[in-house]
């Protein structure tokens, strides 16, 4: 192996030795010379050369090779005025320099023109022969020392602008394309000498993404040509549509290579694909015939946004095509006038241009007439051929030539011009102080190398008649500017192309891209933005789901989880609302949550409210009635303050309820359960003390007891007090340590706001409720074994049954409140206080004042001692 490698490598020297010492005048000896096929050249002299290739004829014959002989000779066969405008538009250019004393003064530029036919063997014969500067091309050699070839303007198509850059690049010859838009040319590792007066396809790229997402097109279709511009243009602009969201329906390419070019294929897909906007990025030519065979199958309503390539073509505005193309939109290179072109281009005769035989072409196309001694220029001769004189008036023909009015192409060859003009100034100007190379040197103005001018160019500033400055970013590439153009129907049928807005990257505002939708005109039928999409966006209130599958624009609906919203259309995920804040039944926007206690103004509110307040006024009635009869036994035998204490403790008891009604709020929080606990202590504390001393009372009344002294009503006053000092004391610890606060309760219920009284400390309320519960336990108990007590002096019987009612109230209340949220445990709390009320009301006091109010009778002193002695 190491031996075979050793021999390929001298077999390379061997042959690079030779190729270095055969002289350039064995070059027709030479086995690998190439002969050219005839030359379209045209030829202007002066001091400095400038190469032009430029694709007067766009279309060609293809010819069957057997590559057993040459191969024909290429032949053209449609002729562009577009082109012929741009070759008079470089021509004014250097005519304004060659007559401009400050520019480039004493130094006169002259070019080669070749017709490279936009084919790619005529191509690289044009690119060879410049280089060569002989009618045989030789490979690594120059044979024409003067005038020297500055630099190589074109090509139209970016595979030739491409395979030009590779072959200049070795020798560092500046190539300037007015046209080549590929992102390819931008990579300066390949390409170190190219430069390009249009924005590279990266640019155009996230400009047409922009205007596909601008008018909502997130399903689209991509038609491109089979070469680098059309297939790295696709690339390009799946990428930044991916990137965004957006997705490709399909992919397809116009094959030049073919005889159909692919056509019946992309029509298919076209025709059976959901997607109604197609971006394609073609050449008018190309993309005519794909349009040819859709019109030809009746294939309408589809939207197509144009690339630069064919955004603007006088081809593609003919009647026949505006049934597919009217509302098409596109990207179109930025235009600017140039003064005084108009009338450059009307003055162009076929006796005083350069190049007789392309512009007796141009001028049998555009009169469509022909030259007696060249008659088959264009066509073949018929008797009833025009005959051209070469004197018909330009000023009297409209044509793409002579329409100075969008110039695009044309402006960007005329910037190469002076582009290159100055630069070749700066070079020429080095011993003047001017700009020098890298290493501070200057350049001899007649021996200056080709790699240094394209230090110049790298380093040149020029502002444009229009008066922006421009000059070339370290890839060779001016900032990107496009006009966006909307194609819109005329009266004749014809399409117009209509500038509505500007993508412009060089913005010093930041808007870099901008839009009039209102002068924008759909197809007949759309009035308004037509839409393309895989899946209907949904509606608020639902969210987008993938299908399984299917690309990310393909999606089904689904409505928004429990407690999500989407307030708009095409929403991916759902948004949970505030927590004081709950869907609508919709589910497409938030409102606020519905509140829930205890109001005054609901039914139980009101209910419970009324109730409260009737109740009230009870125990004051009972006391009323016993202040009336206060001297009678029945009341002074039941201990009359002890009686009035107790009864006016119910009366708050009843009124404290009313503090759970309403909402909760920081002091009513604060003290409810305080207020409810200290006068339910300060009721059962009195039971107590009534049954304490009923009990006291009885063993007094035995011979011998010392408890006489205990039966005064100062002793009931001390019970009643120590009960509720305690019980205050519990009370103060609970609100200093753990206060009770108004909370938000949004767990129980998602879509209610309960709003609830916490109590700090739970501990402590049901220390409080069972410190409550302790007193009337024993109260119950101390009543309970005072039952069989002589009746006469027994209320033992009324307070067991008082005590039973109010302990089984509250045992009751404690499950029922551990199950119950909300409103509801609030009305069974209160529902519990009336009722213990209630209970301890009609127990102790119901008796007494039946007897007092019904029986009065049984109210004496007579009857109490005769049941006593019974």
């Amino acid at each position: 192996m190491r031996m075979r490698l050793k021999a390929r490598l001298y077999w390379c020297i061997w042959h690079l030795v030779i190729f270095y010492f055969i002289p350039p005048s064995y070059g027709n000896d030479i086995p690998c010379n190439l002969s050219l096929s005839e030359l379209s050249v045209i030829l202007e002299p002066g001091d400095i050369l400038i190469g032009v290739l430029l694709p007067f004829h766009i279309d060609k014959t293809f010819l069957k090779i057997s590559f057993t002989e040459t191969p024909p000779t290429v032949s053209c066969t449609r002729f562009l005025l577009e082109t012929y405008q741009q070759f008079q538009a470089m021509r004014f250019a250097l005519d304004e320099i060659n007559k401009s004393p400050t520019l480039l003064p004493n130094v006169t530029l002259g070019f080669y023109v070749y017709d490279s036919c936009a084919n790619l063997r005529k191509e690289q014969e044009g690119t060879l022969w410049m280089l060569t500067g002989m009618n045989k091309t030789v490979p690594n050699y120059c044979c024409q020392e003067w005038p020297r070839l500055a630099a190589v303007l074109g090509h139209s198509v970016s595979t030739y602008s491409i395979l030009m850059a590779h072959i200049l690049g070795l020798y560092r010859y500046p190539q300037i394309s007015h046209y080549s838009t590929s992102s390819s040319l931008s990579d300066r590792s390949q390409f170190p000498s190219f430069f390009r007066t249009v924005p590279s396809d990266a640019f155009q790229s996230r400009g047409l993404a922009h205007l596909l997402l601008y008018f909502g097109w997130t399903w689209v279709g991509l038609v491109g040509m089979g070469s680098d511009y059309g297939e790295q243009g696709v690339y390009l602009i799946t990428q930044e549509l991916i990137k965004a969201g957006a997705c490709v329906a399909f992919t397809g390419f116009i094959l030049s290579n073919r005889e159909d070019k692919n056509v019946p294929y992309l029509t298919r897909i076209i025709k059976e694909s959901t997607a109604r906007v197609i971006v394609v990025f073609a050449p008018d030519i190309y993309f005519a015939a794909l349009l040819d065979e859709l019109l030809k199958q009746n294939l309408t309503g589809k939207i197509f946004v144009a690339s630069e390539a064919w955004s603007i073509s006088s081809m593609l505005s003919a009647e026949k095509y505006s049934s597919a193309l009217t509302g098409a939109i596109g990207f179109a290179f930025s235009s600017s006038p140039l003064p005084g072109l108009r009338g450059f281009l009307n003055k162009v005769r076929p006796s005083n241009t350069p190049g007789q035989t392309i512009t007796k072409i141009f001028w049998e196309n555009i009169f469509k007439c022909k030259f007696m001694d060249q008659g088959n220029l264009t066509g073949t001769w018929i008797d009833s051929t025009k005959l051209c004189t070469g004197k018909e008036d330009l000023e009297m023909v409209e044509s793409s030539y002579n329409d100075v009015s969008n110039l695009r192409s044309s402006y960007s060859i005329y910037t190469s011009i002076q582009i290159l003009a100055r630069s070749l100034h700066n070079l020429f100007s080095c011993w003047n102080g001017k700009e020098t190379l890298s290493g501070g040197t200057c350049v001899d103005a007649k021996n200056f190398k080709p790699w240094q001018l394209t230090h110049y160019i790298q380093n040149a500033h020029v502002k444009l008649s229009n008066g922006r400055e421009v000059s070339f970013d370290i890839n060779g590439d001016l900032p990107a500017v496009y006009d966006i153009v909307n194609w819109q129907l005329r009266a004749d049928g014809t399409m117009k192309q209509v500038k509505v807005g500007s993508y412009d990257t060089a913005d010093t505002n930041g808007n870099i891209f901008s839009i009039n939708i209102s002068a924008v005109m759909w197809a007949p039928g759309d009035h308004q933005v037509p839409s393309s999409v895989c899946s209907k966006s949904c509606p608020p209130g639902f969210r987008r789901a993938v299908i399984r599958g299917q690309p990310i624009c393909c999606f089904q609906c689904v409505p928004c989880p429990y407690g999500e919203i989407s307030n708009k259309s095409g929403s991916n995920e759902c948004s949970k609302c505030p927590w004081n804040m709950w869907p609508n039944v919709d589910k497409d926007r938030c409102v606020p949550k519905a509140t829930d206690f205890l109001s005054f103004e609901e039914p139980l509110g009101t209910t419970l409210t009324a109730a409260t307040i009737t109740s009230s006024l009870v125990p004051l009635s009972v006391l009323g009635l016993y202040y009336c009869y206060r001297s009678t036994p029945i009341v002074r035998a039941n201990n009359y303050s002890l009686s009035c204490t107790l009864l006016v403790s119910l009366t708050l008891c009843f009124l404290c309820s009313l503090s759970f009604i309403g909402c909760p709020q920081q002091l009513k929080c604060f003290l409810r359960q305080v207020a409810f606990g200290m006068v339910f202590t300060l009721c059962v504390s009195c039971i107590l003390a009534k049954t304490i001393m009923v009990v006291l009372a009885f063993m007094a009344t035995k011979p011998g007891s010392s408890l006489k002294k205990w039966t005064g009503p100062r002793v009931s006053y001390i019970i009643v007090s120590i009960c509720n000092i305690l019980q205050l004391c519990l009370c103060i610890c609970w609100l200093s340590l753990f206060p009770p606060f108004p909370e938000y309760n949004t767990d129980t219920q998602p879509e209610i706001i309960i709003i609830v009284c916490n109590e700090g400390s739970t501990i402590a309320f049901w220390c409080m409720l069972g410190y409550l519960g302790l007193l009337a336990t024993i109260s119950f108990i101390v009543a309970f074994l005072a039952r069989h007590l002589p009746e006469s002096f027994n209320e033992a019987r009324f307070i067991t049954f008082s005590m039973l009612s109010f302990l089984t109230v509250w045992i009751s209340f404690i499950p029922a409140s551990l199950s119950t949220r909300g409103q509801y445990i609030v009305a069974m709390e209160v529902f519990a206080i009336l009722s213990s009320s209630w209970a301890l009301l009609v127990c102790m006091f119901l008796p007494k004042c039946f007897i007092i109010v019904f029986r009065p009778n049984l109210n004496s002193r007579e009857h109490l001692i005769r049941r006593a002695r019974n």
